[in-house]
């Protein structure tokens, strides 16, 4: 598939709760790392999703919010994938931050350059790449 949105992760659904309106799907990586996707109750009835079945979660760069520092605090997003920096490659007002995940798949966020410089980002640094549900839209073959 090709798409521009530049994170595309492909696992296998292991848990669809439905709700009225929405239905939020849990997609498992090969490295153990989990994506939930919030998504209507009528995509995934028109998409087929089941349990077990392999897909494709795709979500921008830009969505992505790097945190080096948790301080103490707890998030409501969802998806926080920990993982080490392996690139940050800058532009004139924004850097691309490439980060691995433990079980080798990557992520792309784009962030502001003085996001970079205050969090202090670089190469070999921890971080964890946040991103809403909401956030998350979902391929299947077919």
């Amino acid at each position: 598939m090709k798409a521009s949105a530049r994170n595309q992760f492909t696992g296998t659904v292991n848990d669809v709760q439905i709700g009225a309106v929405n239905a939020e799907v849990h997609l498992s990586l090969k490295g153990g790392e989990t994506i939930v996707a919030s998504i209507t109750k009528e995509s995934v009835e028109t998409l087929g999703i089941k349990n077990g079945q392999e897909i494709i979660a795709l979500v921008k760069a830009p969505q992505i919010i790097l945190v080096t520092d948790f301080g103490g605090y707890k998030l409501s997003a969802r998806n926080q994938l920990q993982g080490t920096v392996t690139e940050v490659k800058p532009g004139a007002v924004n850097s691309e931050v490439d980060i691995e995940l433990n079980g080798g798949e990557k992520i792309a966020a784009t962030v502001t350059n003085d996001s970079v410089e205050t969090l202090g980002i670089r190469k070999g640094q921890s971080a964890t790449a946040i991103f809403k549900a909401g956030a998350v839209i979902l391929a299947v073959a077919g």
